[in-house]
């Protein structure tokens, strides 16, 4: 996952938001399965070494796909917004 904008919106987000992660993937499993590059770190050289380690680290990629798996179970077989709109509605309804 890759990320730079304004360092002032990072900065006020930094301090305004306080997560382990920021992608999707790494928060929903609560650990970190795909690397984030922000800002600073998201350089040439650290995005191919992440990607040589995903296209022909044997391992990484793996790890990456049953990590993956194991997202779409957690997340179900498909529709999960309608889900999680039923969920919020009802929340709120009650």
């Amino acid at each position: 996952m890759c990320y730079q904008g304004s360092a002032l919106s990072y900065a006020i987000g930094k301090r305004l938001v306080k997560v382990r992660f920021i992608s999707l993937v790494n928060l929903i499993l609560d650990q970190r399965l795909v690397s984030e590059l922000i800002q600073d770190g998201f350089t040439p050289a650290r995005l191919e070494t992440e990607l040589t380690h995903i296209l022909s680290g044997h391992d990484t990629r793996n790890k990456i796909l049953e990590g993956y798996e194991t997202l779409r179970k957690k997340l179900g077989e498909g529709g999960a917004s309608a889900r999680v709109a039923d969920i919020i509605h009802n929340h709120l309804s009650t």
